[in-house]
């Protein structure tokens, strides 16, 4: 249990209010009163209902889709609760939206990864807390303290529990950038690992070049940090089934953001069950048969007192 004399105060904005009461709930907190709406020119407006001065506060907002406006929430209420005198505030980013554009791909590119990151800092954070950041260096981007939590522990266990381990398993990585989490993941699960190699012709469009490895008569597991319109995934099943002769396709990511076709792709594909986390909150016509989602709330409320109580949270990547 929580033993500092500082008190710990849980807050939330609108981009998923359900994973931020299941992670008050855990934490034995209940959720801060507060109220994120707009004016009816659409800026963002911020009350909030409860004295924070001296207290340790976690505001939780994942930066997904309606992205501007749950960033500008976040950035709002960290300005909030710092001139109310809060003692620390922490971002609790599940998803951290604006990570792809991490590097200069080519001239004139900006680095928006940086630019979110300077946001959030100049707002008034004295730390963030995220799960599976689309790339590691991201965390050099801050000035400040970032935990980055990890979800494979959570999807490995299901899908051991699940009986997917050994020979007939294999695990893919849809692309070269994505081969560490596919070998920590096989390495959970003992078993080998394949590649996809694709290329990307323009934002948000795949084309599978080959396939790395041995896939036939085998279960299938694909594995992201995330699935955004699913078209790598979508085309990637079907390469495993028709060039490789995968015998199923399962698919696993930390983040649903499923844009655009994503349902409709992950419907006409080979897949038979994505596995994803409740880091985003998944709206009603995203929720079908083949999705599974696994909460992330008891992750994140034990990280979330660990920071509190000045304890490490390195714990928890295993």
């Amino acid at each position: 249990m929580l033993t500092r004399g500082k008190s710990i105060k849980i807050f939330s904005g609108n981009a998923n209010m359900k994973l931020a009461k299941e992670i008050a709930g855990y934490v034995g907190v209940p959720l801060g009163n507060s109220r994120v709406s707009t004016f009816s020119d659409g800026e963002i407006s911020v009350d909030i209902y409860e004295t924070v001065r001296g207290s340790d506060v976690f505001v939780i907002q994942p930066i997904s889709t309606p992205v501007n406006n749950h960033l500008m929430e976040l950035l709002i209420l960290i300005d909030a609760f710092k001139r109310a005198s809060a003692a620390q505030v922490t971002a609790v980013i599940p998803y951290y939206g604006y990570a792809r554009q991490d590097r200069k791909v080519k001239a004139r590119d900006p680095i928006t990864a940086k630019l979110v990151a300077d946001l959030i800092t100049t707002a008034g954070a004295d730390r963030v807390l995220t799960m599976d950041l689309h790339a590691a260096q991201i965390q050099g981007f801050f000035d400040i303290p970032v935990d980055n939590l990890f979800s494979l522990p959570i999807l490995s266990k299901y899908y051991i529990e699940q009986g997917f381990m050994g020979d007939d398993i294999v695990v893919v990585a849809p692309d070269l950038g994505s081969v560490t989490r596919a070998r920590n993941l096989a390495q959970k699960l003992n078993a080998p690992i394949a590649i996809i190699d694709k290329r990307r012709p323009k934002a948000n469009v795949a084309e599978v070049m080959n396939i790395i490895g041995d896939v036939k008569g085998k279960r299938a597991i694909i594995i992201d940090d995330m699935i955004d319109t699913a078209g790598t995934l979508q085309q990637g099943s079907r390469a495993l089934t028709e060039k490789g002769g995968a015998r199923e396709v399962y698919a696993c990511a930390a983040h649903a953001v499923l844009s655009g076709p994503a349902i409709e792709r992950i419907k006409d594909s080979p897949i038979k069950e994505l596995v994803v986390t409740n880091s985003i909150d998944l709206a009603p016509e995203k929720q079908i048969d083949k999705i599974r989602v696994l909460s992330v709330g008891r992750l994140f409320a034990e990280a979330i007192e660990r920071i509190f109580e000045g304890l490490s949270v390195s714990t928890l990547f295993d």
